[in-house]
């Protein structure tokens, strides 16, 4: 017997730059990135409400151990999924997510060491 596909709920986000987004999660995986584990969150995403296609955000394990290691606790699935959709926010705000499929294909937004910190604030974590 197949699967049922998902239901996925639709939202919008009103970015600084003056685009409305609107995007959905679509999956997690496990992947190897740059010779290392990460977590690869891909959300459906559109800027003009006509063509919707993947973004993925790249959470680098490295990065989680870090800060882990620095703070006594790891963080939770949800906070590291909490830590991708901050780091999806940001790149709305500052323009860096592509408006049309071909450029997305390329992309991957990347949460390592450099950013965590920030994004962690974010979320008062």
């Amino acid at each position: 017997m197949t699967r049922p596909d998902a239901v996925r709920r639709v939202k919008s986000y009103s970015a600084s730059n003056g685009y409305v987004y609107q995007y959905c999660f679509y999956e997690v995986n496990r992947i190897t990135y740059e010779g290392g584990p990460a977590g690869e969150f891909i959300y459906a995403i559109s800027a003009d409400r006509k063509a919707t296609f993947p973004l993925r955000i790249v959470v680098v394990q490295t990065a989680l151990e870090a800060w882990a290691q620095a703070n006594g606790r790891a963080l939770t699935s949800s906070e590291e999924y909490a830590v991708a959709k901050m780091r999806l926010f940001q790149a709305f705000d500052e323009g860096e997510v592509p408006v049309t499929a071909p450029a997305a294909e390329e992309q991957r937004l990347l949460v390592d060491e450099s950013r965590l910190e920030d994004l962690l604030q974010m979320l008062n974590i």
